[in-house]
């Protein structure tokens, strides 16, 4: 595969994970464009960048780019990637795709149009025991599914203190809670079990009436500011889906839920057996069976399902997790690139399916009322 020229716009927590993951890749940083054109300079210094972009015009200009990352706030992703993809540019655009659906179908077709490869990082997809629980489902070993269900919380903006661009609705949309991490588990449950959500009857509330009036990084300790702001967007959130075959879910996001960090977990429970992921444990996936049998089984290159083997990057008892996903997702984005079909791969097709499940559960928490999805 011939090395591949990369910008990456937006150099906050994210923006680094991306590097990381192109590098190891085996990309070429060819620059990078911030917040500012100061913050692009000093970033480009840190990670060693030859250039500092001073704004999206100057990154699709470059000849030496074929590849762009969106790593910007949401409401920035539609302009920038829609520029990208119209200098024909591939784009690796953060999620959620769009803080509208209608935006997100947009930049799907534009990228379709173009013939440009166009992804988004629903990575949790890239753990390799995911793949082992995806594998027995399509395989039937759970039989027909009986139950759906899960979380995903966090403790982050627990502190009245903390404050966030993503708080903000002009910045990170309307929903904050669900588009942000509640997309994420959609997206995985849809993918492992082959059953897609129908309706839904959904419920948002805010917790926390106002937080400090000081913004800062992602998931850093609170700054004490005594200017307080009022807070519009929801802290946590419920919903209730039937699949289209008829398969109850139900899901909880939470960003206040103390001492929860990043605990995305699942369980779909089939006629013959469950299976169980909790992020925050990668390594295992439980398998529950009604005549008491347990089965965990555990992360490695030397059993399962191919796809499970491949993304095994590292023997039993040598932890993967958050940072492999991304680096394997960022691989095959660029394999894609490259001409290769990976397996999972989430496109800006997913990003359209996750908006427009974001948009339905919106309607549904504003209405009180179950609203079809599809």
């Amino acid at each position: 595969m011939a090395t591949l020229g990369i910008a990456i716009v937006g150099t906050g927590m994210i923006g680094a994970v991306h590097r990381r993951a192109a590098l190891l890749a085996g990309a070429q940083i060819r620059g990078v464009a911030a917040s500012s054109a100061q913050r692009a300079h000093e970033v480009a210094q840190s990670w060693n960048v030859a250039r500092a972009y001073r704004d999206i015009d100057e990154v699709i200009a470059d000849p030496q780019v074929q590849v762009v990352h969106v790593c910007t706030p949401n409401h920035l992703h539609r302009p920038m990637a829609q520029a990208a993809l119209e200098a024909g540019k591939h784009v690796i655009c953060e999620k959620p795709l769009a803080t509208s659906l209608e935006d997100a179908q947009a930049l799907a077709a534009l990228a379709a149009s173009r013939g440009l490869v166009a992804t988004v990082p629903f990575v949790y997809r890239y753990h390799p025991v995911v793949r082992e629980a995806r594998a027995r489902i399509a395989h039937g070993e759970l039989g027909p599914l009986h139950l759906i269900h899960g979380s995903y919380l966090q403790d982050w903006l627990l502190d009245p203190e903390s404050n966030n661009w993503r708080v903000d609705p002009a910045l990170g949309g309307t929903s904050r809670v669900f588009a942000d991490i509640g997309s994420h588990w959609c997206d995985l449950v849809e993918w492992i079990s082959g059953e897609r959500f129908a309706e839904v009857s959904a419920a948002f509330e805010t917790v926390i009436a106002e937080r400090g009036a000081i913004t800062g990084q992602s998931f850093s300790t609170p700054t004490a500011s005594g200017a307080m702001q009022a807070v519009t967007s929801e802290d946590v959130a419920a919903a209730m889906f039937r699949t289209s075959a008829g398969t109850l879910a139900s899901l909880t996001v939470s960003q206040v839920s103390a001492g929860r960090h990043n605990r995305l977990w699942f369980e779909i429970d089939g006629a013959r057996a469950s299976v169980a992921f909790n992020q925050e444990d990668a390594e295992r996936l439980w398998i529950g069976r009604p005549d008491q049998r347990e089965e965990i089984f555990v992360r490695g290159p030397g059993a399962g399902s191919a796809e499970q083997r491949r993304l095994s990057v590292l023997p039993a008892g040598h932890a993967q997790g958050y940072g492999q996903c991304f680096e394997a997702f960022i691989a095959d984005s660029y394999r894609a690139i490259d001409g290769e079909r990976p397996e999972g791969l989430p496109t800006f097709d997913d990003g359209v399916r996750s908006a427009r499940i974001v948009d339905r559960v919106i309607a549904s928490a504003r209405t009180r009322a179950w609203t079809t999805i599809d």
